[in-house]
This record gives structure tokens, C-alpha cells and sequence, in this order.
């Protein structure tokens, strides 16, 4: 257990926020599966674009889980404490800044880990983001801009002095967005550096993965990001694991496929039919994806926009599927 600020987080694993990813109904199921913190996808600090269609999905929180976390991005001080204002009035209990995404069009705007490059404006963001809310601010980082320029030990520090309550940091830098090894040693040098509770990111996939994280670098927590796309159960795998040091029996195919129709329901109730049946499209392939389910099937299923059509499909996909993941043919 940690705390982020008087939130007393039960788990040690936490959800990462993923834009197109992490909305309402994975949230949810990914708490119900084990996650002791669950953050929304990143929120523009452009508050005048919060009524395009993508916003107003992403500032949906139907009996959200406790505490709400929201991510804000952005490179301005001033629009990053007027959106943490308003997301607070909107009932967020935590504010996560994201100075870790290495997506070009979010780094071209100067936002994101591109924010890195310049510790002058990090130190303004985070106090102003800091001073206009009354609630934990947190923020997300990687460990810098890029091999030459690695500052991800002066900015935990800065964040600390700043207010900031906690930190979670990606082993890579900018340049490497997802790619080659993750600096495990430069989180645990962060961890040594400051006070505050640090969320270890990047390439935990595994039970014992998350184990050997935290052992190697002393953070408080894991943090899951696509490893669990089309595998949420992953967090209670990963907590029974720290736990016991045993594995959680693995889910039958049944199970499995009673969690995938679960959660392909929820997007359709929450986006409607249309949209959610192409939303949940990618939700699909990332539950099938191990087991590699024949190509034209798959094909046909992703032409299929009608709801209650598109749960059959499913259920006759994973239905297909012999007992060690190989498709029936005969």
C-alpha cells in the first residue's frame, strides 16, 4: 500500500493512462481486476476543445472509480492550472500531469515529455498546477529528451519542492518512445532522490517482472500499460504473485471470454452502438492476439457494426478456439 496524498491506494499496481484506451470501461474492469489506481486517458489543457467528441467522452465519469485521477497535457502554466481548476470542479480527487508522452503530435506542441527539454517551465507548471487545486497533483514522466539528455533525477527533485505527491516514471527517454531497453537504474536513482512515492513504468508484463522492478529499484508500485490491453486481469495475476509469491490459476477460456463480452458491452452502452462497435474492434484483436485466430474471420468480424451481431462474432471466435489457444479447423 501507498498514499497519494489522504488516498490510500490498496494495490500495488496502478493503471496506466492510455489515450484511446484507458476511458470509462476499461477503468472500471481494470479496477474490478485487481488495479489499486485507475487514470483517465490524457485531457487537452485547451479547455476550448472540450466539447469536440473525444473530450466529452474522456470527461464521462458515470460512477467512476475512487479516487478519480485525471491527466491533463499541455506546455502553458496558466492553461494547465485553469484545466486542473476545472477538472477538479468536475470531481477529480487526483491531477496527474503528463510529461511522458513521446507521441509526436502531443511533443510538437511542447507538452508531453517534450516538456523535459526546458526545467524552467517544468518548475512553473508544476507550481501553478500545484496552487489551483486543493487536491493531490502527480505527475508522469520519462527519464528525459534522450540518451545525452537524461534529467529525470532534478525534475523528481523539482517536483518534490514543488508540491508534486507522487511520481511515475517510464524508463525511456523521449527519442526511444517504446523501443530498446528500459532504465530500470535511472528510476531507482529517482526513487533515492526523493520523498514522495514513485510508480515504476515500462515492459512489466509479468508477475515476476513486477517483482524484480521493484525489488531492483525500491518504487512503491508497478505501473501496467499495454501489457494489459486485452489482458486485465493481469493486475490481480500480479498481486496474488507479490503477494504469495505464487501464481493466481490461469483463466479458463470461458472466463476469459465472459470478461471480453463484459467489457465489449460496456463501450457499446457507453459510446453507442456505432461508435462502440468500432472502438471495441482493437479491444478484440488484443484478446484474440495470442491466439492468433484466423485472419478472415477476423476480417469479417471488423465489417460488423451492429451490437448484439457483434458479441455473437465474438463468442464464435473465442468459441473456436481449441483449449491451447489453436484454432479449431476440423
Amino acid at each position: 500500500m501507498f498514499a497519494i496524498g489522504p488516498h490510500n491506494i490498496e494495490a500495488p499496481t496502478v493503471l496506466a493512462p492510455m489515450a484511446g484506451v484507458t476511458d470509462l470501461p476499461f477503468r472500471k474492469l481494470c479496477y474490478r481486476m485487481g488495479a489499486g489506481l485507475v487514470v483517465g486517458e490524457m485531457l487537452t489543457s485547451d479547455t476550448s476543445l472540450w466539447h469536440t467528441r473525444k473530450s466529452r467522452h474522456r470527461l464521462r465519469h458515470d460512477d467512476e472509480v475512487q479516487p478519480r485521477a485525471i491527466q491533463i497535457a499541455g506546455g502553458d502554466a496558466e492553461m494547465l492550472a485553469n484545466a486542473a481548476r476545472q477538472t477538479y470542479e468536475q470531481g477529480a480527487q487526483i491531477i496527474d500531469i503528463n510529461m511522458g508522452c513521446p507521441a509526436k503530435k502531443v511533443c510538437k506542441k511542447a507538452a508531453g515529455s517534450a516538456l523535459m527539454r526546458d526545467e524552467a517551465l517544468v518548475q512553473d507548471i508544476l507550481s501553478a498546477v500545484v496552487a489551483a487545486v486543493p487536491v493531490p497533483v502527480t505527475l508522469k514522466m520519462r527519464t528525459g529528451w534522450n540518451t545525452e539528455n537524461k534529467n529525470a533525477v532534478s525534475i523528481a527533485r523539482m517536483a518534490e519542492d514543488a508540491g508534486i505527491v507522487s511520481l511515475a516514471v517510464h524508463g525511456r527517454t523521449r527519442e526511444c518512445k517504446y523501443h530498446g531497453e528500459v532504465e530500470y537504474d535511472t528510476i531507482a536513482q529517482v526513487v533515492e532522490a526523493v520523498g514522495i512515492p514513485v510508480v515504476a513504468n515500462g515492459d512489466i508484463n509479468t508477475p515476476e517482472k513486477a517483482r524484480d522492478v521493484l525489488a531492483y529499484t525500491g518504487a512503491n508500485a508497478v505501473m501496467l500499460g499495454r501489457a494489459a490491453q486485452g489482458r486485465p486481469w493481469l493486475f490481480n495475476e500480479v498481486n496474488h504473485f507479490l503477494a504469495t509469491g505464487e501464481h493466481l490459476a490461469p483463466l479458463g477460456r470461458e472466463q476469459q471470454l465472459a470478461i471480453l463480452l463484459e467489457h465489449v458491452a460496456a463501450l457499446h452502452e457507453f459510446y453507442g452502438e456505432l461508435m462502440g462497435t468500432r472502438i471495441a474492434r482493437k479491444h478484440v484483436g488484443w484478446y484474440l492476439t495470442p491466439f492468433k485466430p484466423d485472419r478472415n474471420k477476423i476480417k469479417l468480424f471488423n465489417q460488423v457494426d451492429c451490437a448484439s451481431e457483434q458479441l455473437r462474432h465474438i463468442e464464435a471466435l473465442v468459441l473456436a478456439l481449441g483449449h491451447d489457444g489453436e484454432e479449431v479447423t476440423a
